[in-house]
């Protein structure tokens, strides 16, 4: 995945909001709280960092082409870079920035998540 598809797919989740900041990343937003960075390290590859579950974290710290998120990993979060993966990855990545939005909405107040239409019974 490229930073435009990173960038059109975070898009399209609903109430999402886009601002540019911390040396140049894009950063993804519901409710105001982050869920997803998209940036180009220093070696020119796409990089992308996400929250996700304790179980997920351990397993993707693990794995080649994942490590947990340089700054916020290292305050005890649980957030997971994606670096330097192959185009067979795109749909695992898109399992785990959905479930980061996922995360984060549900870590809205109530209220909030009336207000954006979201996680509200059907």
């Amino acid at each position: 995945m490229n930073l435009a598809e990173f960038n059109h797919f975070c898009e399209s989740l609903p109430c999402t909001t886009h601002v540019v900041q911390w040396g140049n990343s894009d950063v993804w937003k519901v409710g105001g709280k982050v869920f997803a960075i998209g940036s180009i390290s220093r070696d020119e590859h796409p990089a992308f960092t996400f929250k996700t579950s304790e179980q997920n974290y351990y397993f993707l710290e693990e794995k080649p082409g994942y490590r947990p998120a340089p700054y916020l990993a290292s305050r005890g979060m649980k957030w997971i870079q994606q670096y330097n993966c192959e185009n067979d990855e795109d749909e695992a990545l898109k399992y785990y920035l959905s479930a980061s939005y996922k995360l984060v909405s549900l870590g809205l107040t109530k209220k909030m998540q009336k207000e954006l239409g979201l996680n509200q019974p059907q």
